[in-house]
C-alpha cells in the first residue's frame, strides 16, 4: 500500500506520467493489457487504452498489480468506482486497523447498520455513520427497478456502511475514488425533454393528420 499521507495530485517518481519515457512504457504496457481477453471489457481494445495507462497508474499509486486494479475499477456512466468487496479488502488489508466489524439493528424498514474499526495504533474504535433503511429509500437506492436492496438489504446496507467509513476514515487509500459500484448504478438517468424539439414532432405530425382529415370528407 501507498503511504497514509501521499496525495493524489503528487506525481510519483515511478508513475506512469513520471516522465517521458515512463509514459512511452506505459502506453507499451497499456497496448498489451487493451489486447487481452481477460481485463473487463472498458479497458479492452483501442478505446481502452487510455483508460489502462490510467488503471497503471492508479495501481502505481496504490501498490497493487495493475491487472488488480482493473479487476476492481468499474466505469459506469463516465464515472470510476470501487466495487464495494475491494473497499473492504483493502481497509482490512492495510494494516492500520482490526477487520471491519457491522453493528445491525431493526429489522425491515427499520434496518439499521453502521460499521467500525479498531485503530491499532490508538486502540480506539472508529465508528462510520449509521446506514438506514429510511435513508436508503429517501435516497432512492431501495426503489429502484431491479434494486438489490429489496431483495438483499442486508448485505447492502452493510457495503454502504462500509462503503462511508472508508470515505470518513481512509480517503488515501481510495486514490479520490470515493463512489462504490453500487452507488453509481442506483444514480438515476434523466432524460431532458427539448420544447423546441417537441413542437418539431407536433409540427412534423401535422401534414399527416391533414391528408387523413381530408380523406374523410
Amino acid at each position: 500500500m501507498t503511504d497514509q499521507n501521499s496525495a493524489l495530485t503528487t506525481t510519483t517518481p515511478g508513475g506512469v506520467f513520471g516522465g517521458i519515457q515512463a509514459f512511452e512504457d506505459g502506453q507499451r504496457i497499456a497496448k498489451a493489457l487493451a489486447s487481452s481477453s481477460l481485463v473487463p471489457s472498458q479497458f479492452q481494445g483501442q478505446q481502452g487504452l487510455a483508460n489502462c495507462i490510467v488503471a497503471l497508474e492508479i495501481a502505481n499509486r496504490m501498490g497493487l498489480s495493475p491487472l488488480q486494479v482493473m479487476q476492481n475499477l468499474n466505469i459506469i456512466h463516465g464515472r470510476p468506482s470501487w466495487s464495494s468487496q475491494f473497499i473492504i479488502a483493502l481497509i482490512n488489508g492495510c494494516g492500520r486497523f482490526e477487520p471491519l466489524r457491522y453493528e445491525i439493528s431493526g429489522q425491515g424498514d427499520s434496518l439499521a447498520c453502521y460499521a467500525v474499526a479498531k485503530e491499532k495504533a490508538t486502540g480506539n474504535d472508529l465508528r462510520g455513520p449509521t446506514v438506514t433503511m429510511a435513508m436508503a429509500k429517501a435516497e432512492g437506492w431501495a426503489t429502484k427497478q431491479g434494486s438489490k436492496w429489496r431483495t438483499m438489504p442486508e448485505l447492502m446496507i452493510r457495503y454502504r456502511s462500509a462503503a462511508m467509513w472508508g470515505r470518513l476514515f481512509v480517503p488515501e487509500l481510495l486514490v479520490g475514488i470515493t463512489q462504490t459500484q453500487e452507488e453509481v448504478i442506483e444514480i438515476e438517468e434523466v432524460k431532458v425533454s427539448s420544447p423546441a424539439a417537441d413542437l418539431n414532432t407536433k409540427m412534423a405530425a401535422q401534414p399527416a393528420q391533414k391528408v387523413e382529415e381530408d380523406e374523410l370528407f
